[in-house]
């Protein structure tokens, strides 16, 4: 067995059947030219009859029932893999509304904890003739981050290439020390005892910074809003996509980053859809934005590894170009704190902003007390030219994430090649109509492009 890191134990402790905390993910994928009709059950069958489970994926609670048990990691040597891969075919007439119906079902379940947690789906059917891959994996064992940079690593540039792993399948090992180093050992002691003593003044600093400059976003300062509600289990996905270019465009024309033109545009589609339900609040919405602290490499050994920065999103503002500037502006003050810290001071310090979420079950906080933040928007860099799974085109990668008490809306996006993937996750029972923030992140955009030429 295997000590969890409380990083990653604290998803297991958390989850509810109102609360699944997994994240997922749907792929879109256009068949090389001759597919015949049998080329997906192909390749799923292979996969299923000759792929070998990489010790990551193994991995389950050590007692799933039992609270003291989900502090460990056990290991699941007799893993079923015709369980965890799965093959679906849509329902006619096969549209993307078919699939994102489909996907809404299986994003809304639980993972079995008495099994490994995570689940892949081919599905078939869609009337264009793309097939699609669903996946969902627990967050106690991969960050959004982590699970895409997976998903990623087994794509090719060559469309070709016909022997491209699954995310799951054991691959070549990196590198590493045979030997424990008792030195080493003491080495990376030290230095975390360091950075853990350092951060009390580095918190201290940051207080005094928010007070003195007064323009930091903090959290609790959020206003009371319609997605700050207790939640269901029940889940609805909606995803698109945008072309790359045309944040490109915004980005150089207004001086700011492509990150900062994302957040604007879902202020402005955010601003839309709580005026279209009579619901806008008087104070500006504030997003909480994710920042991976993980190098490339380490996505590889799975956990958790995430800071965290307050945005305001000006959604009191009516104009575009004003709201980016403060938007940029925010990012900005966010950053700032952060410069010269450590990973793990960065950590210590996000868990701050992110804190009050602990709370979010104790009866009456959620619905008597204001959210830390409205919502999470978090932008995930994908695959940055044309890729190929088995020969079939990568078409599109829309993150699905998780939601908790209060914070019935989530926002993830991936920025792939030409395009901007967008995925949508909203409470069921508390968001309606959540198709309708499509046609609001449209017209954000077109604002945007107008707005800054």
């Amino acid at each position: 067995m295997q000590m969890m890191p409380v990083t990653d134990s604290m998803f297991l402790l958390m989850e509810s059947r109102e609360h699944p905390m997994h994240v997922g993910g749907l792929q879109l994928f256009k068949k090389p030219e001759g597919a015949g009709e049998d080329y997906v059950h192909t390749i799923y069958r292979n996969l299923i009859d000759s792929a070998e489970v990489r010790p990551l994926f193994k991995k389950r609670p050590a007692a799933p029932v039992n609270s003291l048990g989900q502090w460990m990691w056990s290991t699941d040597n007799r893993l079923d893999l015709d369980y965890h891969v799965r093959r679906s075919a849509l329902p006619n007439p096969g549209r993307i509304r078919e699939l994102l119906e489909l996907t809404s079902r299986w994003h809304g379940s639980l993972l079995d904890r008495h099994r490994p947690l995570w689940e892949t789906h081919f599905v078939e059917g869609l009337s264009d003739g793309r097939f699609a891959i669903y996946t969902k994996v627990h967050h106690a064992i991969l960050d959004g981050i982590s699970a895409l940079r997976h998903m990623t690593n087994t794509l090719s540039e060559d469309p070709t290439a016909r022997d491209c792993p699954a995310p799951w399948e054991l691959r070549a090992a990196r590198p590493r020390s045979a030997a424990f180093n008792p030195l080493s050992f003491a080495r990376s002691a030290g230095r975390a005892l360091g950075e853990f003593a350092a951060f009390p003044p580095t918190a201290l600093r940051a207080a005094n910074q928010a007070f003195r400059e007064q323009r930091l976003t903090l959290p609790l300062q959020a206003p009371k809003t319609m997605l700050n509600v207790p939640i269901g289990g029940a889940r609805r996905f909606a995803a698109q996509s945008w072309p790359l270019e045309s944040f490109r465009k915004i980005k150089k024309s207004a001086g700011t980053t492509l990150n900062d033109v994302v957040l604007a545009m879902c202020a402005g589609a955010l601003r839309d859809y709580l005026i279209e339900q009579r619901a806008l609040p008087d104070a500006p919405l504030t997003a909480m934005v994710p920042a991976t602290l993980r190098t490339p490499d380490a996505a590889e050994d799975g956990g958790n590894s995430i800071g965290a920065i307050l945005c305001n999103l000006a959604t009191n503002e009516p104009d575009p170009a004003r709201r980016l500037e403060t938007i940029k502006n925010s990012m900005a003050d966010g950053k700032k704190l952060f410069e010269g810290l450590s990973p793990v001071q960065v950590m210590l310090l996000s868990a701050m902003n992110v804190a009050p979420l602990g709370l979010s079950p104790v009866p009456g906080m959620v619905n008597y007390t204001r959210p830390p933040f409205n919502l999470v928007i978090s932008n995930v860099p994908g695959p940055r030219t044309t890729t190929y799974w088995n020969g079939a085109e990568l078409d599109g990668v829309y993150p699905a994430s998780l939601l908790m008490d209060g914070q019935a809306l989530n926002i993830t996006l991936t920025t792939r090649a030409d395009s901007v993937d967008f995925g949508i996750v909203g409470c069921r029972q508390s968001i309606p109509h959540l198709q309708r923030m499509l046609l609001h992140l449209d017209t954000a955009l077109t604002e945007l492009e107008f707005a800054t030429r």
